[in-house]
């Protein structure tokens, strides 16, 4: 082992030979600040390890009715992916108590059957508390690559908040989507 030893003194002397101590911190803070970077965008698990309740998470029944703001299928939801906070003590527009909305949120268009027109809805995560565990939803309709953070739903949103641990999601209609003109 003593070659192993000798080999890495004598690369070490050599590096220190051609490089400035500034060259050399210069190149270590490029390093830390990569790294910074990339960590937002690391997955996170949002999937409930244990479904309270045996029924996977969603109520055991209403399923399919796009008017219950209870069911995974209520319109509102189309692109929301975590537990809905109307069934963790919370309405569709306000987070439980106890918890707070997140800084940041990502954005999705969907369709009202009622009225048959596109609404832009913005999903915030409520924050601070463990998560709810009850009526665990994952619709990607129009979910975009995980590069476009905005619309992307598999991103834990509370890391902008000193409590980070993320409890249920909220569906907020903004407005009324307007169509893009063609160029």
């Amino acid at each position: 082992m003593q070659w192993l030893d000798d080999f890495f003194e004598r690369k070490t002397r050599e590096v220190a030979q051609l490089t400035s101590r500034r060259s050399a911190l210069l190149k270590f803070g490029k390093i830390l600040i990569g790294a910074g970077m990339l960590f937002p965008i690391l997955p996170f698990d949002r999937q409930p390890q244990a479904a309270p309740g045996g029924h996977g998470g969603q109520p055991p029944q209403d399923e399919g009715d796009v008017n219950k703001d209870t069911t995974c299928e209520y319109w509102r939801y189309c692109a929301l992916d975590g537990f809905l906070c109307t069934c963790c003590g919370g309405s569709i527009n306000e987070c439980p108590p106890g918890t707070e909305v997140s800084k940041v949120t990502w954005v999705g268009t969907c369709q009202n059957p009622n009225d048959n027109k596109a609404y832009l809805i913005s999903y915030n995560d409520c924050c601070g508390v463990t998560a709810c565990g009850r009526c665990m939803c994952n619709a990607n309709i129009g979910e975009r690559p995980a590069y476009r953070m905005g619309v992307h739903n598999d991103v834990n949103w509370c890391m902008g908040n000193k409590a980070n641990a993320y409890h249920c999601t909220v569906a907020v209609a903004l407005g009324i989507a307007e169509a893009r003109p063609h160029a």
